[in-house]
């Protein structure tokens, strides 16, 4: 069965907008022409049958580009895919805007559920034909971003490594190390800042434009908005930075203050490379390599559930995680889904740090829902919005800690109370990029000094214990912006990794309790998929919603007793 083949067996196709127009106008004509719920939602499922054999290919693509962005057959598929998709989103805005006046419309909506057209409302809000140009634009020079970014070649002591590579140098217990890692990538920032620096000016600009011609003041709104955000909005998410501001800026100020007297520098001599280090033994590395560690995930998810289990040798036998850094793959890590197999993908760098485990962790939380939601309908239904997607693989990181000990060894513990830190020390990082862009598009004419000094000086509020060396240019004058790549191909969306941050501290402060109780919470959270929006989501899963003053607080309370409980004394 087709559903069975492994992933290299897939083949990646090239696409013929002319059929795929043609198939798009029929569903519409056929919509168009329904005179009963029947063959009106015939019509709507035709589209969606069709939609996910495309989507399936441009998932294809994109996968294979990734793997590899010298590979210049896919990178003429994935170019053309970046031409094609705001075509073909033209085609379903048209099919959309006869769904939402058809006569059957009460009847489709009790079917699909409110929430379904919803979302369709919102997408016709964020999109017209008239901004395809732009939209063309856009997908070219994140495409370019991301090859910009994974063609990245950075000398280092006589080898050559990508960004992802360097990574591990850069957390060395070896000063001299960390610091020469850290200039040698900095460096390769500063030769490429204009290029950089360049694209996003054009995306920015290209964004104000496509805002300006639907009627938007400036992008903040269109970009809400085409992330689906329907129930909460910018002046919302300011307040929540507020609160993080408030309750996790304080806790964090200590967290590196006992840092820097563990690795025995003083606070006012850290630099930013130093916070890499969280203990003068060294940060806790994997015992083993990737083959181990792939064994290991294969038995902690034995362990955990017989539904992880089973679904971990699924990802294994159909060959759907690519984890090993290699040249002329991009940086980072991601998991989509293959909607025709229905089947999750999970790409990493492994590059010998604790980052491995992580992934092993955090992506897999990401699969495991794609994988329980799979059959959902409508498919629009089987993933919730990015902020709710982050929570089931943030709190899937926290459901592994006791199999710690397969992956490192005696430090174990070592390993949860940096976990455990990094992820409260990540929320004034994650308000500090949200808060960049939300200037930037308020701003969309700045120059790109101009955009590296408001970067400098949020940083500074928000994590002012970061110092760069002097030999950091680049990132010393506010540069480090461009080290992220979700500011260039998703705005906005950064703000969701720290949303679902929050909301996965419950599901830990849960399981200390009764972590059978807090699993059956998760995997019915994960069976969810993406039937509400962000909020109600949270309230039909009993989690605190972040943007209610006093929650951050809230969480933050038994937060701190978790840290408490750690021996510092025997973590060595």
């Amino acid at each position: 069965m087709e559903k069975d083949i492994k992933f290299e067996e897939i083949p990646a196709k090239k696409v013929s907008i002319k059929k795929v127009q043609e198939k798009l106008t029929k569903f519409t004509n056929d919509l168009e022409n329904a005179k009963d719920f029947k063959t009106a939602y015939k019509a709507v499922r035709d589209l969606e049958n069709y939609m996910d054999k495309f989507e399936n290919n441009a998932t294809v693509i994109s996968i294979r580009y990734t793997l590899n962005s010298n590979d210049k057959e896919i990178a003429k598929l994935q170019d053309q895919m970046d031409e094609i998709s705001p075509l073909v989103s033209n085609l379903i805005n048209k099919f959309n805007k006869v769904l939402v006046k058809h006569p059957c419309r009460k009847e489709l909506e009790e079917k699909l559920t409110p929430y379904y057209f919803q979302m369709i409302d919102n997408s016709l809000k964020s999109f017209d034909e008239k901004i395809i140009p732009e939209l063309i634009e856009i997908n070219k020079l994140s495409s370019q971003y991301d090859k910009v970014l994974g063609s990245a070649e950075i000398p280092f002591r006589g080898e050559i490594y990508n960004i992802s590579q360097m990574g591990k140098f850069t957390k060395s217990k070896d000063r001299g190390e960390r610091r020469e890692a850290s200039i040698a990538t900095d460096k390769w920032f500063g030769d490429h800042e204009k290029e950089i620096g360049d694209i996003y000016g054009k995306l920015v600009e290209l964004r104000d434009t496509a805002a300006k011609k639907l009627g938007f003041k400036n992008f903040i709104e269109l970009g809400y908005l085409s992330l689906g955000r329907v129930d909460y909005d910018a002046r919302m998410v300011a307040n929540y930075r507020k609160q993080i501001a408030d309750e996790v800026v304080p806790v964090c100020q200590k967290l590196y203050k006992d840092q820097a007297a563990r690795i025995g520098i003083p606070f006012n001599k850290m630099y930013s490379y130093d916070y890499n280090l969280s203990f003068l033994s060294g940060n806790p590395t994997p015992i083993g390599d990737p083959d181990y560690l792939v064994k290991m995930g294969r038995k902690m998810y034995g362990d955990m559930s017989k539904e992880t289990g089973d679904f971990f040798q699924f990802m294994m036998d159909r060959h759907l995680l690519d984890l090993v850094a290699r040249p002329g793959k991009q940086p980072g890590g991601y998991m989509t889904f293959l909607p025709v197999q229905k089947y999750p993908f999970i790409f990493s760098n492994f590059n010998g740090t604790d980052g491995d485990v992580n992934v092993l962790t955090h992506e897999f939380g990401h699969a495991f829902q794609g994988y329980l939601s799979r059959n959902i309908k409508p498919g629009d239904f089987r993933s919730p919005t990015l902020e709710s997607c982050e929570i089931h693989s943030m709190s899937m990181e926290f459901f592994a800690w006791p199999w710690m000990d397969l992956f490192f060894g005696k430090d174990d513990e070592k390993y949860r109370y940096s976990h455990l830190t990094d992820a409260i020390e990540f929320l004034p990082y994650g308000i500090t990029i949200d808060e960049f862009q939300h200037w930037v598009y308020e701003h969309p004419h700045a120059t790109h000094e101009e955009r590296c000094a408001a970067y400098q000086e949020i940083e500074r509020r928000y994590t002012p214990h970061k110092k760069y060396d002097p030999e950091m240019k680049t990132m010393g004058h506010g540069g480090w912006w461009m080290r992220q790549h979700h500011i260039f191909g998703t705005p906005f969306y950064y703000i969701d990794y720290t949303l679902a941050q929050v909301c996965a501290f419950q599901f830990l402060v849960e399981m200390t309790r009764n972590r059978e109780r807090a699993w059956k919470k998760y995997v019915k959270l994960c069976k969810t998929g993406g039937k509400y929006p962000f909020v109600t989501l949270l309230a039909k899963n009993h989690l605190r919603n972040p943007f209610e003053d006093g929650n951050i607080h809230k969480v933050m309370v038994p937060l701190r007793k978790i840290l408490k409980s750690f021996d510092l004394t025997k973590i060595k």
